[in-house]
């Protein structure tokens, strides 16, 4: 019987995510207004019979232990367990991750232990809804060493990924890491007879970063100093190993970058989202909080979604994810608003307080608008303030009391937005 373990990689700084990830590790930042982007490949090992789970991270790791703590504790009978493996120092080793493929490598004395069979690598930034033990069986009927899932893509996107020649057997033949835009590819195209339910126009197949490794190939595939998985490891395995393409059909979508992000977010609002939460047989899990349903003190919300805990009044919402805690007051108008709400509810005695020295409460205060933006957690926002909404076009970076990127707007986590502030 085959014995898994599930290794998921956290990423390095994740700049691509800042100012998001200033404060948290990748895999830590809150998705879909009561998730963490880590939820997602968790909860695909969980409801695949994968319970013996690893994530490895080495920055800002706080948030993400505390979150792991609090949502996944598995029964004595399960031999489950969620952990993290943050970089360390060792009389083996001393530095830091420097790669993907030197992550795990580093964690082999924890790994063996458990005497897997085999090891699946799955990254922690990445939305999609997998049925893993459908792709280890896939991987363990085709006698491959190595099974990678990939995704088709179209010519255009196909540049911006690691791209896989399969023969008609689905034996991946050949690797080559992000081609031009003006280089002819047409002899990687998937061949005809292995095309039965893949998308049109949709001609080449790119790697996700889902890898099913033997456990003996894996320790031989690391037996190097190469760093990563995806431009050193697999590119060798191919000459050296039988490597199988797993071709993933469904919904997959990167979300490392803000735009990537803050569009994948408010897909979650659509009638018919990409992503489904609403899936009664796979769910996601997170940390349950125990807090009250979300009281609607008269509003008006169109395509949005609120999660536990929230205060609104008054308002009107469009478009919109409001997460745990949030208040809203009177007046106010949300247009795009990825908010991911707060960690605690502000009791009488500090709202005193905070009034006394002049600070808006915890929240978006009385008749603000505010469009195109992503507000983190626990942020201020007082009266009369207009974000986004200006119509003036700033270049991506800082700009004093917040950030942006690709026109999206980020207040940071813990911002104090004065009243009547305007950008």
């Amino acid at each position: 019987m085959a014995k898994v373990l599930s290794i998921i990689l956290g990423g390095g700084k994740g700049t691509r995510l800042y100012p998001l990830t200033k404060e948290r590790s990748k895999p830590a930042v809150p998705f879909g207004g009561r998730h963490r982007i880590v939820d997602i490949p968790i909860s695909n090992c969980i409801n695949s019979g994968f319970r013996q789970i690893y994530i490895l991270t080495q920055f800002n790791s706080a948030s993400l232990h505390m979150h792991i703590s609090k949502a996944y504790n598995f029964d004595r009978f399960t031999h489950g367990f969620v952990e993290i493996l943050a970089a360390e120092q060792t009389l083996e080793h001393s530095g830091w991750y420097e790669g993907t493929a030197d992550a795990v490598r580093k964690n082999f004395v924890h790994f063996e232990t458990q005497n897997p069979t085999h090891y699946i690598i799955l990254s922690g930034d990445q939305l999609y809804r997998m049925d893993l033990k459908a792709f280890l069986d896939k991987h363990i009927a085709s006698g491959a060493d190595i099974s990678i899932a990939t995704t088709c893509v179209n010519r255009e996107d196909a540049s911006g990924f690691g791209i896989m020649k399969i023969d008609k057997k689905q034996r991946i033949t050949a690797f080559m890491e992000k081609p031009a835009a003006d280089l002819n590819i047409d002899d990687w195209k998937i061949p005809e007879n292995a095309r039965d339910g893949l998308p049109e126009g949709k001609d080449y197949l790119a790697s996700m970063g889902i890898y099913i490794f033997n456990a003996d190939t894996m320790r031989a595939a690391l037996d190097n100093d190469f760093t990563d998985f995806g431009k050193e490891i697999i590119p060798m395995a191919i000459k050296k190993s039988k490597v199988q393409s797993y071709i993933y059909n469904g919904y997959w979508e990167d979300i490392g970058t803000i735009r990537s992000f803050y569009e994948a977010n408010l897909d979650l609002t659509r009638i018919n989202p990409k992503f489904n939460f609403y899936d009664e047989d796979q769910p996601i899990y997170t940390h349950p909080r125990n807090l009250p349903p979300s009281k609607l003190n008269r509003a008006e919300m169109n395509r949005s979604l609120a999660t536990e805990g929230c205060v609104i009044t008054d308002a009107i919402i469009n478009d919109s994810i409001i997460g745990v805690r949030t208040i809203i007051e009177g007046g106010t108008e949300l247009n795009g608003v990825i908010c991911m709400g707060a960690d605690s509810y502000e009791n009488e005695e500090q709202k005193k307080l905070i009034a006394e020295r002049g600070i808006p409460h915890l929240g978006i205060g009385r008749n603000c608008k505010i469009a195109n933006t992503i507000i983190d957690k626990n942020a201020r926002i007082g009266d009369n303030c207009q974000i986004g909404v200006s119509g003036k076009v700033y270049e991506d970076g800082e700009h004093g009391e917040f950030f942006t990127s690709n026109g999206i707007i980020i207040i940071r986590k813990n911002a104090v937005i004065p009243a009547g502030t305007i950008f």
